[in-house]
């Protein structure tokens, strides 16, 4: 899946990945490859991408939103 992390400032992330977790509104979920589409609203946590090699990177937001389709994911953190 191929994901970017944009804040107001710039772009903090893109590349592939095969799994995310989100702190989403209402409640923290996770996306894997061929998820359906969504978009949906996020709040204050830490999203966790596992890249294709395994390797975990965090990141801290304040908010935000996601949108997922077609196993393009973007998020709109800030």
């Amino acid at each position: 899946m191929h994901l970017e992390i944009i804040t107001p400032e710039k772009k903090i992330y893109t590349g592939e990945v095969d799994l995310i977790n989100l702190p989403g509104s209402d409640g923290s979920f996770g996306v894997l490859k061929d998820h359906a589409a969504l978009v949906s609203t996020l709040k204050k946590g830490e999203i966790k991408i596992v890249e294709i090699d395994s390797s975990e990177k965090f990141f801290p937001i304040n908010g935000g939103v996601i949108e997922v389709n077609n196993n393009n994911i973007i998020v709109l953190a800030e």
